[in-house]
């Protein structure tokens, strides 16, 4: 009884509508743990990496250490990221004084370094929820495939019982059992994509909320210049991080 009724007996006995089944719910787990892993890594390392900088961010004691910083260190998360933008917005409108600017530089210097920074917060946004969408697609329709596997599985019993006139254990266990392993696989494949897609999306919240505050005092820095050297002139603010940004090309 064992050997006939199997899990090599199901699929050996599955018909064309049961193995598609199966094969989606095994290309939906594959894709759900290989988001896992990668989303879970790079989470890791960006974690690291923020830490990193926001220590030698905040004990940097100027706007000329964040560049140099920067310049040596590279732009490898989205903090960093941040201000590599806030920099790249003050050449735009120093470098844009003297001529015509363009749609992109309409508004005052604080509405442009606004849309610079949001910019790179929404970039950031959209890199964090990369295969969240597939999470939640294989979390809220894989249990709905395994059903419809089920329901496949109890109608074969039916039509078992209906062909042999006996409702014994031999003519329903093999389409029964074939139903409860599909429920099983729908379950399975679903309840790790919901977990995973909870915690990521959780994680994706916390740190835009850190980065919407960071922004604040970004925005504050480079367009007052209160961290360097306790000057509040704007414009002589961006005359030395234009200064700095043209030395830190292509660290971004």
């Amino acid at each position: 009884m064992n050997e006939t009724l199997g899990f090599a007996h199901f699929l050996s006995n599955a018909d064309g509508v049961a193995k598609t089944i199966l094969v989606l719910m095994v290309i939906a787990s594959v894709g759900t743990w290989f988001l896992i892993v990668l989303k879970g890594i790079v989470a890791l390392r960006q974690r690291s990496a923020s830490g990193n900088f926001l220590d030698r961010f905040w004990n940097a004691s100027s706007l000329e250490d964040v560049a140099r910083d920067m310049r040596s260190n590279g732009v490898t998360d989205p903090f960093s990221h941040l201000v590599h933008e806030g920099f790249s917005a003050v050449e735009t409108l120093r470098s844009g004084s003297a001529g015509t600017r363009g749609l992109i530089a309409t508004g005052s210097a604080d509405e442009f370094l606004t849309r610079a920074l949001k910019r790179s917060i929404e970039r950031d946004r959209s890199r964090m929820e990369y295969g969240q969408t597939f999470l939640a697609s294989v979390a809220s329709s894989a249990p709905f495939i395994g059903l419809l596997g089920t329901v496949w599985g109890i109608y074969h019993a039916l039509l078992a019982i209906g062909a042999s006139g006996q409702g014994t254990l031999d003519k329903v266990a093999g389409p029964v059992g074939e139903a409860l392993i599909m429920t099983a696989i729908g379950l399975a494949t679903a309840i790790p994509a919901a977990l995973a897609f909870n915690f990521f999306a959780r994680s994706t919240r916390n740190v835009m909320a850190e980065l919407n505050s960071f922004a604040h005092d970004v925005f504050v820095m480079l367009s007052t210049g209160v961290k360097d050297s306790g000057s509040n002139d704007p414009r002589a603010t961006g005359d030395r991080v234009l200064s700095l940004v043209e030395r830190n090309r292509g660290t971004h």
